[in-house]
């Protein structure tokens, strides 16, 4: 097993390990502080944050259950899409993003004025870019959740991929306000800012991963 993952980490190169692990941590504390502005999480992590409430679960075990549900799908219909980012992604996320979202209001606290709220959502969106950005470059595997709307794409071709995710988004933002989750501000900017954001990222993060056996 240790023979095989060190052979596996040895073929992708550990510059792309080393992005796709800095990148899912980036993207945590990024959604810890989407929560703590309160000013609504991307419509997957408040779909989850709002379930998670509603039954009395913990977020991270909720987080980690419907990621593993997500994981049946991608496992059937994309598994071409599963690689060691996947897995971090599934299994840590969600304990991660409580991590950080504890110790971030342990230090600050919640915000009450609108300019502070506003500011550290903004914080959350460049730092949770940055992360994606990082992990998507990496190409190791996409999350359970990112596969959904890739998969349907591939399912449905007449069909663009924007589309595809604005479907999912929206059913997941949908679930979220039925259980009683926040559909605010930064609910928005993660459905339409988070593109532009990443690409202008992807511009600095793709030359770095070019020799990936650095």
């Amino acid at each position: 097993m240790i023979e095989s993952l060190k052979s596996y980490f040895h073929r992708v190169g550990k510059k792309r390990v080393i992005a796709s692990l800095l990148g899912n941590l980036l993207v945590a504390v990024g959604i810890a502080l989407f929560k703590q502005s309160v000013l609504g999480n991307d419509p997957y992590t408040g779909m989850n944050m709002a379930l998670a409430e509603l039954l009395g679960i913990r977020f991270p075990l909720l987080q980690l259950g419907v990621n593993l549900i997500f994981f049946t799908i991608q496992l059937i219909w994309g598994r071409h899409l599963i690689g060691f980012g996947t897995i971090i992604n599934a299994l840590l996320i969600g304990s991660l993003v409580d991590f950080f979202y504890r110790l971030s209001v342990s230090w600050f606290g919640l915000p009450t004025v609108f300019a502070v709220k506003l500011l550290i959502m903004a914080i959350g969106m460049v730092i949770c870019s940055f992360g994606l950005s990082l992990y998507q470059t990496a190409d190791l595997g996409v999350s359970p959740y990112d596969a959904a709307s890739l998969i349907l794409d591939r399912k449905l071709p007449h069909i663009p991929y924007f589309w595809c995710r604005i479907f999912t988004d929206a059913l997941c933002a949908l679930v979220c306000w039925l259980a009683g989750g926040i559909i605010g501000i930064g609910t928005l900017i993660t459905a339409f800012g988070f593109g532009p954001v990443i690409d202008l990222f992807n511009r600095v993060v793709r030359p770095l991963m070019a020799d990936n056996k650095a």
